[in-house]
């Protein structure tokens, strides 16, 4: 480790928390440079939907580049994009009755973020946007102003203008925040100016594993569509199928006018994708661009994996199968240490446990990680032990991981009680 220790930034992260020199993976396994053998509950921050290096896509890339296909495409026409863009429409956009225009934006979900933001405002000529409490968007200035964690929101990273939050469900306990979120819209002296677009997502994978119900997502979409305010889903961690459908709003059956997706859409690769409402879709030709606005190498993979996995229902019910193996061990857990408070949350295979105790859970991870488990925490207090399986995960590693986690939480439970 002496290398990155000397010569890499101070911005480094979660180099400290997995503090070893990895190498290989494959599906939740990975490996050290010594060979060691670490299961993944972390899933590259919900990047690694279908685990490591999936064999079709591995081999889909290989031959992509062997047959020396365009790597750099700007924002031209290739056959990969194409290919891409079928796929993803017929499988992903056209069962589900959705229109859309496809955006791609820099290969980050951040750039996405910002892209969504600044096409809403162009659109209704207004600036500001609605963020809520525990939000998180990105570390680009635009998408910073949006998150909620105080953390992020050193004077030292700019401009925080034209952002007002509210709060998310839940935040006010039984108090219904769309009543206040109406009531500062409606009320002339609140201080709020009609904002272009809310932005959120549904479930808040870094602001602590928070559920926005159905009903409340509903309530939202039709409050949005009262005051001409356009609707944003930052779907780039809880999308892909982290809850059990493509989209975690599916259930709900709201229609966003912008949809950021990120992270697992590219197989492991860079890429980002904002789907647009053909009626905000105002941009002028270049007028949003970036060098690398579409991977070739993500198209591939991509296209390969929606084929593998999204051509029928499987995966949808393995997630929310296994989703109930997680949380039903979560659960046990929280009976077992009734003392220590626990929460259990989450939907889909984005589920966490929240103990109210500082750094509980960042004890919990740091004993996991020394029997080979790799997971992490979230949060504004870090008080969530954040469980990301891949959503490919086998059920023999996936019981080994959650016997290894018990085992972690159990040793630190014992510490506090």
């Amino acid at each position: 480790m002496e290398i990155f220790d000397e010569y890499e930034s101070e911005v480094r992260g979660y180099i400290r928390s997995f503090p070893t020199v990895f190498d290989k993976a494959m599906g939740s396994e990975l490996f050290d440079e010594d060979g060691k053998r670490y299961i993944d509950f972390f899933a590259g921050a919900g990047t690694l939907n279908y685990g490591h290096n999936p064999e079709e896509a591995v081999e889909a890339q290989i031959q992509y580049l062997k047959d020396r296909r365009i790597a750099h495409g700007l924002d031209k026409a290739t056959v990969a994009k194409k290919e891409f863009l079928e796929t993803f429409i017929e499988k992903i956009l056209e069962p589900r009755k959705m229109t859309y225009k496809l955006q791609f934006t820099g290969p980050t979900g951040t750039n996405c973020t910002e892209a969504a933001m600044k096409l809403a405002r162009q659109a209704t000529g207004r600036n500001n946007i609605i963020a809520f409490t525990n939000a998180y968007h990105g570390h680009t200035m635009g998408a910073l102003a949006v998150t909620g964690n105080e953390a992020y929101r050193d004077e030292s990273y700019g401009a925080r203008g034209a952002v007002s939050f509210m709060p998310f469900d839940g935040f006010l306990g039984d108090i219904d925040t769309l009543y206040v979120f109406e009531r500062y819209l409606e009320d002339k002296g609140s201080g709020m100016e009609k904002p272009a677009a809310v932005i959120l997502e549904t479930v808040q994978g870094e602001g602590g594993i928070n559920v926005a119900s159905s009903e409340w997502l509903q309530g939202l979409e039709k409050l949005c569509r009262k005051h001409d305010i356009l609707l944003i889903v930052d779907d780039i961690q809880s999308g892909n199928g982290r809850t059990g459908e493509f989209f975690s709003f599916e259930k709900s059956g709201i229609k966003p006018d912008l949809v950021c997706l990120s992270k697992s859409i590219g197989g492991g690769n860079p890429m980002a994708l904002l789907l647009i409402n053909p009626e905000v879709d105002v941009w002028s030709p270049g007028e949003h661009t970036g060098t690398f606005r579409g991977n070739s190498l993500a198209f591939v993979a991509a296209k390969v994996l929606i084929d593998q996995y999204w051509s029928d229902d499987t995966l949808s019910r393995e997630v929310h199968r296994k989703t109930d193996i997680i949380m039903a061990t979560l659960n046990g857990l929280r009976d077992e240490f009734p003392g220590l408070n626990c929460r259990v949350k989450g939907r889909g295979l984005m589920v966490g446990i929240e103990t109210p105790i500082d750094g509980f859970a960042d004890e919990v991870s740091a004993a996991a990680f020394e029997r080979m488990l790799i997971s992490e925490t979230c949060g504004a207090d870090g008080h969530v032990n954040k469980l990301f399986v891949a959503l490919t995960i086998e059920d023999k590693i996936l019981q080994e991981g959650l016997d290894i986690f018990c085992e972690a939480f159990r040793e630190v439970a014992k510490k506090h009680s």
